[in-house]
């Protein structure tokens, strides 16, 4: 198996690389993995769908399992031979689970989506996936520059046309440069804020008579170790002063507060 390819944490995604990328499926048997295929594509921005003799295309359960991604079935290109799909393409990976005897070419999806991405620069590259039972033949495997194995657990390998389609799919997006939507960032707290904050603690819990005052070291020290693993930002900071002041036993209405002489007096939990 060849080395996993580090990602590249300067990549730019570039979406146009995905459009010259086509996912070849080689005698689909069942219509329903014929439409959960082109809802993996889609989901990962892949649109290029070829269809070697399909027994059952087209089929209403296909589209029923398309979810939505019925436009890359309208699109999808139908072929009598495996040749006739991948003709235009610099680069065929053909997906197989089976250990052959003879020596090839393997990678991992990693490795394969780097590889597809660089090529589809200005290339097109074909994914060549076979059929449900018995995957693709050897004639087919032949036409393939290189072999493609997801790795499995070895007591049960078998893994759906369509799982396989996505796990490829996958790879390929984030080798085009894609990544998850960064969180907003984190806005870092000084060391007086955190000193105010557990100066904060110190004295509400001493007044509930949760902190021994006389002996604070132990408890104050845990609760520093327990914020700083947490590093808080300014916002939870913020948070947690707001209810340190809101339990405080000595915490008093907010000054200009006003009572009228008809309001309940069982109010007592409403205070500012």
């Amino acid at each position: 198996m060849s080395d996993t390819a580090a990602p590249d944490e300067t990549a730019v995604f570039d979406e146009s690389r995905l459009a010259r990328l086509r996912i070849v499926l080689v005698g689909a048997q069942h219509p329903g993995n014929i439409g959960a295929a082109a809802r993996a594509m889609k989901v990962m921005g892949l649109h290029d769908l070829a269809l070697v003799a399909p027994e059952r295309y087209p089929d209403p359960e296909a589209v029923a399992r398309a979810s939505g991604a019925d436009d890359v079935l309208e699109n999808a290109g139908v072929f009598d031979t495996l040749e006739e799909a991948i003709g235009d393409c610099v680069l065929a990976i053909g997906a197989s689970a089976r250990r052959r005897h003879m020596h090839w070419p393997l990678v991992d999806a990693r490795t394969t989506a780097t590889r597809a991405i660089e090529l589809a620069q200005d290339q097109n590259v074909a994914l060549v996936f076979g059929r449900e039972r018995s995957g693709l033949e050897n004639a087919e495997l032949d036409l393939c520059q290189l072999h493609l194995q997801v790795p499995t657990n070895p007591a049960y390998r078998s893994l759906n046309l369509a799982a396989a389609v996505q796990v490829v799919a996958y790879e390929l997006r984030m080798a085009a440069g894609d990544t998850p939507e960064a969180e907003p960032a984190h806005e870092p707290v000084t060391t007086a804020d955190m000193e105010g904050l557990f100066s904060h603690w110190q004295d509400v819990l001493g007044a509930s008579g949760f902190l021994d005052t006389a002996n604070p070291g132990h408890l104050m020290r845990r609760l520093r170790r327990l914020f700083n693993r947490a590093s808080p930002d300014r916002i939870e900071v913020n948070i947690l002063r707001g209810a340190l002041r809101s339990l405080d036993p000595r915490r008093q209405p907010l000054r200009g507060a006003m009572r009228r002489d008809d309001e309940t007096t069982h109010d007592s939990g409403l205070d500012p």
